[in-house]
């Protein structure tokens, strides 16, 4: 298959938090964090600090439109920001915190703009809609501490997502969660009793455990995609196993010492769901192996993923298939 190869600028306040999102994405080939908007040649971190350069905080996001088109980006990125802010965003202040849509080309400003224009239209927020929608400019790289800081300082960067306030402002104004008692209605007994209550399903007696059909397992609440048949192996252990997620900011990692053992618990970030353990059995090259409670999962066939919204997820299932 071929690949067409395009570029998206976005300014969301700190970069540190801006990368994640977008990596690990299909069709997302690279997120470089850097500056972009002033007048300073090559400034450094501390220099945009300073607001003496005219520079914002930005990422730099190389994609495949055919994957993971620009529409669903710009969707992306403003559920990442308090976009009524014009002083910068959360706990960070200052012009290199605002934020704003770099275009790259009138098409990408006529997107823009139209988003912009739905979201002000929708009435989620109160308050008028201030992010800026500019022309590309020269964009610098960071230092290279900065680049993937999420994956580098994993537990620096949640402290820092959890107390800027943003990783709360997302919950609350994108990602709000159904009550228990919706829960409760939604679910069967013990899709509810695994996902709220940490339960573990039987062994061997559960939906998944033998599943070989092609195609992807999502959140049972939030329909977050979570894994890939392409990573699901037999274990032995009566329950599915995977090598790794689809993408790994969408899982909470856990120390548990239930029932008088040591193991690290995954949780769904989207959800706040206990979907099983991890353990470093596995066969991959991380030797991880994600232990999953089927409850906590729903199927999404492979000839199913377009009509279901997860169009973008067909790559994987042809990434060993000729050009």
């Amino acid at each position: 298959m071929s690949e067409k190869r395009e570029l998206a600028t976005f300014a969301g306040g700190c970069f540190w938090c801006m990368v994640s999102p977008f990596d690990e994405q299909p069709g997302i080939k690279e997120v470089i964090s850097g500056y972009t908007g002033g007048h300073k040649e090559n400034p450094t971190y501390e220099e945009v600090c300073s607001d003496m350069t005219g520079h914002y905080e930005a990422v730099q996001i190389t994609f495949d439109p055919a994957i993971f088109p620009y529409e669903k980006l710009l969707d992306l990125f403003w559920q990442q920001i308090d976009p009524t802010d014009e002083g910068g965003q959360f706990n960070d202040r200052g012009l290199s915190y605002r934020t704003a849509i770099f275009y790259h080309t009138e098409a990408q400003r006529e997107m823009a703009e139209r988003s912009k224009r739905e979201l002000e239209a929708s009435g989620r927020f109160k308050k008028p809609i201030v992010t800026e929608i500019l022309s590309a400019s020269e964009f610098y790289r960071a230092e290279d501490k900065h680049q993937y800081y999420y994956r580098k300082n994993p537990f620096h960067y949640n402290l820092y997502r959890e107390g800027s306030g943003r990783a709360g402002f997302i919950r609350e104004n994108w990602k709000k969660r159904k009550s228990d008692e919706q829960l409760k209605v939604e679910l069967t007994p013990i899709q509810y009793e695994v996902t709220r209550n940490n339960a573990t399903e039987p062994p061997f007696q559960n939906e998944y455990w033998d599943h070989t059909e092609e195609g992807i397992y999502v959140d049972i609440i939030s329909g977050e995609p979570l894994f890939s048949s392409k990573d699901k192996f037999d274990a032995g252990c009566g329950w599915p196993s995977f090598t790794k997620p689809v993408r790994r900011t969408e899982l909470e990692e856990k120390f548990d010492t239930s029932h008088g053992m040591r193991r690290i618990e995954v949780r769904s970030k989207s959800s706040d769901s206990h979907l099983g353990h991890v353990f470093d059995d596995g066969p991959g090259p991380d030797r991880a192996r994600y232990c999953i409670n089927s409850a906590a999962l729903r199927f999404v066939p492979k000839d199913k993923l377009i009509e279901e919204g997860y169009g973008q997820f067909l790559r994987l299932f042809h990434q060993n298939e000729g050009s």
